[in-house]
């Protein structure tokens, strides 16, 4: 069997040729449908090849921490725009990532330069401080400025999102996107400085996006298609576990929602789109956005009747607020997952009325390595060790091929992921995941 290795832009074509009615993203009052999400992206993807952006060389014939190809900083809030960029990106061959929008100038700054990046979108909030970052580094060449409540005028230089669109062609660029192109998911700097983790497309449609796994074509992608969920995401998309959801949602054959206040977390918000949008999931993460969620049920009452997942990711979900949860939404799945930047979702662990969370289950390419990095742990070893992934994984660490080896290792003739978490298997089979190795540092009021 021949599992597909296939691109972003092809995904989006033959979905798009499936379901063009099918409601792909609700952002507040307006609705864009397959046909219109596919439009929109291959409109974009041809402005930006007509400015010159793409590949600029083979990306398969370079070592695993560089990139052939142009970069495009996406500096925005959830919305459809997100999207629409992120997925012409990949059609126009230009590797799309994530700029937080909370940095300060430094910050900017640094990611811009770290990426060398040559285009940045961003809503017009950030335009003074994204304006100000570019004008530093020298690789920004277009500055794309996106309409927001704020009434920003465009900043000099930039050219507004909407009439970028207008002006591309609607059939897209003369190019065909190759799986080896990169895609770059940016750290949030949590040990360190933001880093950005390289992904082969191919590898990160599999791993990161939702494509089935076992998938011999992009027949059986469209045919997969078929989850009648609403799905809410409350991270930003500049995050990975926010843009994870929102395309394995498209891709599995939902419809993304977006809260009515998408630039900050606001608990009323989520659950009036909830009430009024009739949304089936909502992905949170942890104690942190559950905690509120919680509080604002106690403040009013909202008809969730329609919620049958919840989903957390990106930080810890107490076994308390998972009681709270249900006791709360006593039809609601509670699904708590632990993954990284570098190698995906990883474990995940379910609780639902009557049934309390128990010890993280790992999904095929998922395992423990020793302390010392030389073997896989066996079930009931007692000392711990990494948590690790085979499998589809990143690539590597822009420009940095010191952090590259480190973190994916040869093990027993494998390539491994290894992120940093500690961990240990018992008897059974499960992983218990004690924590991450490594100091902790908040930027960008994190």
């Amino acid at each position: 069997m021949v599992v597909v290795d296939t691109t972003v832009p092809a995904v989006v074509d033959v979905l798009a040729r499936a379901r063009p009615d099918a409601l792909a993203v609700i952002d507040g009052a307006r609705r864009l449908r397959w046909r219109g999400l596919a439009e929109q992206s291959r409109r974009f993807a041809d402005a930006l090849h007509r400015r010159g952006f793409g590949a600029h060389g083979d990306p398969a014939g370079v070592e695993p921490w560089r990139s052939t190809q142009d970069h495009v900083g996406l500096c925005l809030h959830n919305g459809s725009e997100f999207l629409v960029a992120m997925l012409g990106a990949f059609g126009a061959r230009v590797a799309p990532f994530n700029v937080n929008y909370r940095y300060v100038a430094d910050e900017l700054r640094y990611v811009l330069a770290d990426a060398s990046a040559g285009a940045v979108v961003f809503h017009s909030d950030y335009a003074e401080a994204v304006a100000e970052a570019a004008l530093a580094v020298g690789s920004v060449r277009l500055l794309v400025q996106v309409r927001d409540g704020s009434g920003g005028p465009l900043v000099p230089g930039a050219v507004w999102f909407d009439d970028l669109i207008a002006g591309g062609d609607p059939t897209g660029p003369p190019v065909v996107a190759s799986p080896d192109d990169r895609y770059i998911l940016y750290t949030g700097g949590t040990t360190g400085r933001p880093k950005g983790v390289l992904w082969r497309q191919a590898d990160a449609l599999v791993a990161c996006f939702g494509v089935p796994r076992d998938a011999t074509s992009l027949a059986e992608v469209a045919a997969a298609a078929t989850a009648p969920i609403r799905m809410l995401p409350t991270p930003p998309f500049i995050h990975g576990a926010g843009q994870w959801v929102a395309l394995r949602t498209l891709i599995g054959g939902g419809t993304v929602v977006v809260p009515e206040q998408p630039d900050r977390f606001d608990p009323a918000a989520v659950w009036r789109a909830v009430e009024h949008e009739r949304v089936t999931s909502l992905a949170v993460v942890g104690d942190s956005f559950c905690v509120p969620l919680l509080a604002e049920l106690d403040r009013r009452h909202y008809d969730a009747s329609s919620l049958t997942v919840l989903l957390s990711g990106g930080a810890p979900l107490s076994a308390r607020v998972v009681e709270a949860l249900l006791q709360e939404l006593p039809t609601v799945l509670v699904v708590d997952g632990l993954g990284s930047s570098e190698v995906g979702g990883q474990v995940v662990r379910v609780a639902s009325n009557g049934t309390a969370p128990g010890a993280f289950e790992a999904n095929l390419v998922t395992t423990v390595l020793s302390d010392d990095l030389t073997r896989p742990l066996e079930p009931g070893e007692p000392e711990g060790g990494w948590l690790a992934s085979a499998g589809r994984l990143a690539l590597g660490s822009l420009d940095a091929p010191v952090a590259t080896a480190r973190t994916f290792p040869m093990v027993a003739g494998v390539r491994h992921g290894v992120p940093g978490d500690r961990a240990s298997r018992r008897a059974d089979g499960t992983i218990v995941v004690h924590g991450r190795d490594a100091r902790t540092i908040n930027t960008g009021g994190e």
